[in-house]
């Protein structure tokens, strides 16, 4: 659920950086009109040239997206976006000269030309200096003002509600935090201190075997480090802190190996320079304080939009083309024997959440599996056109509602059964992190023929 709100989030603030680009797109040809006396054009293809919003608005999003400023970053201070959206616009301005440029776009042809207005209809220190500049030249300038501005007041002004939000106990996000020393405290109080960030620490977890404390600040030790899976199953949190002293970091590579378990969040303070950090860790600061993220979900921001965009017009495409197939399959699952058409059962999919896939019935519907497991190679439970449905991937097919509803993708990690998952975490390092994905009808698995009962 977060992360689809997380999209959502992205989206609105796409279509709010698009708005403000172009308004400051008309508003600088606008000014650049008035400025020289130009007249208005004649045709509405005028007011779409003109603007040059053909060029500004994808460009300057590419650019915003470039200088990532679509990652979710819940640490980033106004002071920071607004820095980031200053070097994104001179970049986007650049960007937009040269692919007027390449383009041949008739504004860049009279690029040295001097205001059209007549010599007495000046006067204003303004147009002179419009008419000094040139048109195009004098546009762009206003343009490289206007849309840092815009869209800076923009971004500030979302940033400024979600404090509001956060302080008032909305659109937070909940964090454990293993430490009860002098680190952990830091943690906390930090956290604490910068409520706007939303990271409200609900529990922490003692840095030796068993805890020693009930309390830990005004909040719960609720353990040690014997009791780390069990708490993180009881009391669910969408990220968990490691602020372990230097003399526990030997345990940190034993904690990031338990944790690869669950799908959290995970997040190293370091209290020194420690030995033991992977390399591939992404490295922020809040008021000063380094924090390495061990793990994030690689689904959030713009890629995260674009793959939900893709999923929904691939998904009603597939919808459209194969509802006659569709129609046949399900008369020839009904005339296979009793039974539903459609089987649903229970899967995981992103950060553990339970979903019901559907899929074409394939085995007989008199059955009933034992235990969970997998089909077996001319398993008697599978009818005669379930065996051709299977073997062609198209019960599949009803699995593209799931991806309309959210719950899968196109493309993802092999859907499975909440049973089979507690098993394959135990026996494989890494396994959860594919919880940080939507589940898929098509990925790696199915592409190499492993299907069913193959080792994974």
């Amino acid at each position: 659920m977060l992360k689809q709100y997380n999209q959502l989030f992205v989206c609105m603030l796409i279509l709010a950086d698009a708005a403000m680009v172009a308004v400051a797109s008309y508003g600088a040809w606008a000014f650049r009109l008035a400025a020289l006396d130009e007249p208005p054009p004649s045709d509405w293809e005028g007011y779409v040239k003109g603007p040059l919003i053909l060029f500004t608005i994808p460009i300057m999003l590419f650019v915003l997206y470039a200088t990532h400023l679509y990652e979710p970053r819940r640490d980033r201070r106004v002071i920071a976006e607004l820095g980031g959206v200053l070097k994104a616009s001179l970049i986007g301005s650049a960007g937009v000269v040269v692919s007027m440029w390449v383009a041949g776009n008739d504004l860049i042809d009279t690029a040295g030309v001097v205001s059209t207005a007549p010599a007495d209809a000046g006067g204003s220190g303004i147009g002179d200096f419009a008419g000094v500049l040139g048109p195009a030249r004098f546009q762009i300038a206003l343009l490289a003002v206007m849309m840092p501005v815009l869209v800076g007041s923009q971004r500030a002004t979302i940033r400024m509600v979600l404090r509001r939000l956060r302080r008032s106990g909305r659109n937070l996000r909940h964090v454990a935090i293993v430490g009860t020393g002098r680190l952990g405290q830091i943690v906390a109080r930090t956290l604490s201190r910068n409520s706007w960030t939303g990271l409200r620490v609900s529990y922490f977890i003692s840095h030796h075997a068993q805890t020693r404390r009930e309390r830990c600040l005004t909040r719960p030790v609720l353990g040690g480090l014997d009791d780390l899976e069990s708490l993180l199953e009881r009391h669910k949190v969408d990220a968990v802190y490691l602020a372990l002293p230097g003399s526990r970091a030997g345990l940190l590579p034993g904690l990031l190996r338990r944790l690869d378990r669950f799908a959290v969040n995970v997040r190293v303070v370091p209290d020194i320079l420690p030995r033991h950090m992977p390399l591939s860790m992404h490295v922020s600061q809040l008021e000063g304080m380094p924090i390495l993220s061990y793990r994030e979900n690689p689904a959030m921001g713009l890629g995260g939009v674009t793959k939900r965009a893709i999923d929904i017009v691939g998904a009603l495409t597939g919808l459209i083309l194969l509802s006659p197939l569709f129609v046949v399959i399900a008369v020839l699952v009904r005339l296979s024997g009793p039974g539903r058409i459609l089987f649903k059962q229970s899967r995981v999919s992103v950060g553990g959440e339970e979903f019901k896939i559907y899929k074409f019935r394939t085995m007989r519907s008199d059955i009933r599996e034992t235990e969970p497991g997998w089909t077996r190679r001319n398993d008697p439970r599978v009818t005669r056109i379930g065996r051709v449905l299977r073997k062609t991937s198209l019960d599949e097919i009803p699995q593209l509602f799931n991806v309309l509803r959210g719950e899968m993708s196109l493309v993802g990690p092999r859907p499975e059964r909440p049973e089979l998952i507690k098993r394959f975490r135990e026996d494989w390092r890494g396994y959860m992190l594919r919880q940080h994905v939507k589940a898929g009808m098509t990925g790696w698995a199915q592409v190499h023929g492993l299907r069913g009962d193959t080792c994974l």
